[in-house]
């Protein structure tokens, strides 16, 4: 018997008011998330950000979500009330922004944030507090805790940022990780560092990952299924390890738009859109 989902998005539109009118960000998105590494990846406007964004009430002004359900814990998000959402956020369901330098805050010390995304959802003493972040500092693979604890976010690197930012969220130990372009700022070293620290806290501790991309390359390495976004819709689910037998054009596109080892002199193709692709998706549910 397999276990029930940690979450289930069922029909899920997010929107905007712009002084044009209504942009639909997301049309009619729905998957599940089990204790597993899901990939998000799509275009730029895709609607794969807003998707994670929506599941936990993070929308810019004038964004408005809805859905016939988003069910964690038998909660349903979008109707939940600010309350219940506070005791969510960040507990048990955390978000790793893309870049770390407009997410940590730069008059604080390293470890004073860290510190802080723990008291806030427990009882613990400033002792206690400190103790854990310096572990997390050391599961995310900081060499010199005691010093980075002490740094300001200006005086670590881009790749230092981003394990303060997975030693963070993770802090609380959530059931599920929202990771947005976790890695997409980084160079293709640090980018592997940083995929495995997130792979091995996610399997240590039986957590569900949504793995925000726009590289399929690096999504269908690193996580178990793969949600193919383009216009607001999903375009096609699939196993990773199974991408080769995709089956929609848009799916099949950005495969052969992919640069191979060993391929040089060959020219890449260019993604050609359908705009009967919307369409397909559609006639794909009935």
């Amino acid at each position: 018997m397999q276990d029930a989902p940690l979450l289930t998005v069922e029909d899920l539109h997010v929107s905007f008011d712009t002084p044009k009118g209504v942009v639909e960000a997301v049309r009619g998105v729905s998957f599940e998330l089990g204790r597993e590494k899901l990939g998000i990846v799509g275009e730029s406007g895709s609607g794969k950000s807003q998707t994670g964004r929506a599941l936990l009430g993070l929308l810019a002004a004038r964004g408005h979500a809805r859905a016939k359900r988003v069910e964690f814990d038998g909660i349903d998000l979008l109707r939940a009330d600010e309350r219940t959402m506070r005791t969510i956020r960040g507990d048990r369901i955390s978000m790793i922004m893309q870049d770390p330098k407009y997410s940590l805050n730069p008059v604080m010390t390293v470890g004073k944030q860290i510190e802080e995304a723990y008291l806030v959802h427990t009882k613990a003493s400033g002792k206690e507090a400190r103790e854990r972040t310096l572990e997390m500092l050391e599961a995310v693979r900081i060499r010199d805790p005691r010093r980075v604890y002490q740094a300001y976010p200006h005086e670590v690197s881009g790749g230092m940022g981003q394990r303060i930012m997975i030693a963070m969220m993770m802090i609380p130990q959530p059931d599920i990780i929202i990771a947005d372009e976790p890695t997409s700022a980084l160079d293709v070293t640090v980018q592997l560092q940083v995929l495995a620290i997130l792979d091995d806290m996610v399997t240590q501790h039986g957590m569900g990952l949504i793995f925000i991309s726009h590289d399929l390359n690096l999504v269908a390495s690193f996580c178990d299924r793969v949600l193919i976004m383009y216009a607001g819709q999903v375009m096609e689910v699939r196993n990773a390890d199974d991408l080769q037998h995709a089956e929609h054009p848009y799916t099949r596109g950005l495969m052969r738009c992919l640069p191979q080892v060993g391929d040089s002199g060959r020219e890449l193709p260019v993604l050609e859109r359908d705009s009967a692709w919307s369409e397909y998706q559609e006639s794909s549910r009935d």
